[in-house]
């Protein structure tokens, strides 16, 4: 029997902490209809998909670390966390999906990538929405102890507010120093 993975990462764009990636392999009992990509889902519905999602496939989340980020560059970190997350599954999928133009070589892995595959492939939508409610969930907490940089709000993205609690109040141990905005800002030091 047929067992496709679909894969999707988040938390590329993103100036602090890992990239998070998950892989998911449905049971036969999901109802695909309701699966979307994570992006065009409220935080409320990716919540309450999630809970569908784990009870009705195999699933597993890979991270790439702040430090594996910075020294292998954003890229090499997300095919990492997406290689993670394709082999903490509890089975071997036949065939794996892979969002985006680029997989992480694995040997004795069937993968494809598919450019779009969040919006065409519900197990890569599936995915997306596991990984960005498990990576939400991680900065969230992060922002407990950093609450200037309202990263529950955010998830660490560079938006206005975020930028501008940078340039008054700094960066953490947690921001990704060799991402434009945060190098930008500390080489204008």
């Amino acid at each position: 029997m047929k067992k496709v993975a679909g894969v999707d990462e988040v938390g590329r764009g993103s100036l602090v902490g890992p990239v998070c990636a998950a892989a998911v392999i449905f049971k036969k009992n999901i109802d695909k209809s309701k699966i979307k990509d994570s992006k065009k889902l409220s935080k409320e519905k990716r919540n309450i998909l999630e809970k569908y999602i784990k009870k009705n496939s195999i699933w597993s989340v890979g991270f790439a670390s702040l430090k594996e980020i910075e020294k292998l560059n954003i890229l090499n970190a997300s095919l990492l966390a997406m290689k993670r997350s394709i082999k903490k599954l509890k089975i071997k999928p036949t065939s794996t999906l892979i969002d985006g133009n680029k997989s992480p070589e694995m040997k004795g892995y069937k993968l494809k990538s598919v450019i779009r595959g969040d919006q065409k492939i519900s197990e890569i939508s599936a995915a997306s929405i596991i990984a960005k409610v498990a990576r939400d969930r991680l900065i969230t907490n992060m922002s407990k102890k950093f609450k200037e940089y309202a990263w529950d709000k955010n998830a660490g993205y560079g938006t206005k507010e975020h930028l501008k609690a940078i340039k008054k109040f700094g960066i953490t141990k947690h921001h990704r120093k060799n991402f434009r905005p945060i190098h930008n800002i500390l080489s204008h030091k």
